[in-house]
């Protein structure tokens, strides 16, 4: 079992720390449908940025049994060691590095998986971040910058040698970003090349597909990214999976609505009525894809003013689902 810090995790199941979804009220489901450990949003490094709603939002800690893990990204190793250091001052339990993160507004500041290119600058990110606070300090990384330059192994050392404690890897490197299938030979390789904890991370959307890594790899955990956006549930069936050899039984429509009405709730909360409102809709559509009528009820869902509007529809829309009107009620 995992360890990061005091912290023994209940499993090996990792949320990824996706922008724009990975927030607190996402990362609150997450854990209660089954994830191990979860981390918050890509924070910048950038401290005087952190007073706008966006970065003050990032911050606010989740109602969870595990460690706290703020992300943050950067490419000044003094203003990173400053930043962690401010975070683990605020009650950060984890301190997460990105040089993963694809995204060109991010590259631009040479940032995320730009600092691939430049293993030096790396070292010193690290080493600095490291020895500036006494939490743990956790890395994500691609396979490289580009399919011809796969050099994760080479920065899987050199994150040991600095004192990394727990590495987590995407199977695509930076200019692949999302596209075509991730690819773990260089997870396995770089899983044999260090004996820090590595967690294998891209694709991995089923409990067959998680297995499959995991023997693959013979990595430590795993990291679940986009196919835990509208299934947070996953996490629970591919724990169930590797317990048991079983598939667990897809929840119920009755099931399936407690959550989504348990995620709205916490969205409406958090983000108060009106913004609450906006970001629940792209929660809620990925929710329902693939379901009967989905069409229909997101062109009605999507108007909906109030909290109360939204929890109301959803309702009568599983009601129609599980197809005996009243049995949902809350």
């Amino acid at each position: 079992m995992i360890t990061i810090g005091p912290y023994q995790l209940k499993n090996s199941l990792f949320l990824a720390p996706m922008v724009g979804v990975s927030d607190t009220p996402f990362r609150e489901i997450c854990s209660q449908l089954g994830a191990g450990l979860t981390i918050g949003e890509m924070l910048t490094s950038n401290s005087e940025l952190w007073h706008n709603e966006k970065n003050r939002l990032k911050q606010i800690k989740p109602r969870i049994a595990g460690p706290q893990v703020v992300q943050i990204a950067g490419s000044d190793p003094k203003l990173m060691a400053a930043a962690a250091r401010a975070n683990a001052s605020r009650g950060a339990d984890a301190i997460d590095i990105n040089m993963g993160c694809p995204a060109k507004k991010v590259l631009k500041k040479a940032a995320g998986s730009a600092l691939l290119k430049d293993t030096r600058l790396v070292s010193r990110i690290l080493r600095q971040v490291v020895s500036s606070v006494e939490i743990p300090v956790t890395l994500k990384i691609r396979t490289g910058w580009c399919p011809m330059s796969r050099n994760g192994t080479e920065v899987a050392r050199i994150a040991e040698d600095c004192g990394i404690a727990l590495l987590s890897v995407h199977g695509r490197t930076r200019e692949c970003r999302f596209r075509g299938t991730a690819e773990y030979e260089t997870i396995a390789a770089i899983k044999q090349a260090v004996s820090i904890p590595v967690i294998a991370n891209g694709d991995i959307d089923s409990p067959e597909k998680a297995a499959q890594v995991l023997t693959q790899t013979q990595v430590d955990g795993l990291m679940i990214g986009r196919a835990a956006q509208g299934k947070p549930w996953i996490f629970r069936e591919i724990q169930h999976f590797l317990d048991t050899g079983t598939t667990l039984a897809p929840p119920s429509p009755h099931s399936k609505l407690q959550i989504i009405r348990a995620h709205l709730r916490k969205l409406h909360d958090f983000y108060g009525e009106v913004k609450g409102v906006w970001y629940a809709r792209k929660h809620v559509a990925k929710y329902v894809k693939g379901e009967p009528g989905c069409r229909e009820f997101l062109i009605q869902f999507n108007v909906a003013a109030t909290p109360a509007a939204q929890l109301d529809q959803c309702r009568e829309y599983f009601d129609w689902l599980a197809g005996n009107t009243g049995v949902l009620a809350a």
